[in-house]
């Protein structure tokens, strides 16, 4: 079925593909990622990731919105290592139900139905922050945003911590601008970034416009 949606980004583009390639890097080394990483041992991994996205956008537009919102919370907290994916267990606390994040991240269910995906594919190969990683790209461009090349590699948390997600290192959704600010400024994000990401979330998180891609 062609669906359509204009791009309200706009000259604003290039700022939304700086911004989260700052924050793909957070608590990663840049040398350790690449963009071929998985080209030998699951080189359909891209493709397998993008038809579960496209799917759920399809259904409820704004999902995608929801699920840059899940990276975004995860790269907050000890990087971009997929730990806001994890539930409780009997020796830590997830993130998942942090101030912060209770009430307001979802999207959980498409990334466990892509890792189902991409597992029967190439079993114990690719992580699930790679994942959520690729995810957000394809979420953002489906939803008439730019596109950018994401660098792969990274490995998974085996723990949560939920004390940092906790105390203040993820903007509350009560935040006044003057603590958004010093929050996005302690991950090297500047008032620009803060506002093209917010933006993001403003246009398309309650959307119900179609998409194309």
């Amino acid at each position: 079925m062609a669906l359509l949606i204009t791009s309200p980004f706009g000259s604003s583009s290039t700022g939304i593909v700086v911004l989260l390639l700052i924050l793909t890097g957070l608590g990663t080394s840049s040398a350790q990622l690449s963009e071929n990483f998985y080209n030998k041992k699951c080189p359909i991994v891209f493709k397998s990731v993008k038809s579960v996205v496209k799917s759920a956008v399809a259904k409820e537009p704004r999902i995608g919105a929801s699920i840059l919102r899940l990276f975004f919370h995860d790269c907050f907290v000890d990087g971009c290592d997929g730990s806001l994916l994890l539930d409780d267990t009997s020796s830590f606390r997830g993130e998942k139900t942090a101030a912060p994040n209770n009430n307001s991240v979802r999207g959980f269910e498409v990334i466990d139905a892509i890792k189902s995906k991409v597992e029967k594919i190439c079993p114990s190969v690719v992580s699930c922050a790679d994942i959520l990683a690729i995810a957000s790209r394809d979420s953002v461009v489906l939803l008439g945003g730019p596109s950018w090349n994401v660098k792969l590699g990274r490995r998974d948390s085996r723990t949560a911590n939920f004390t940092a997600a906790n105390t203040g290192v993820i903007p509350s959704p009560t935040s006044n601008l003057s603590n958004l600010i010093t929050t996005f400024q302690a991950q090297g994000l500047s008032v620009k970034d803060m506002v093209a990401l917010s933006g993001f979330f403003s246009i398309f998180q309650f959307s119900t416009s179609p998409f194309h891609n």
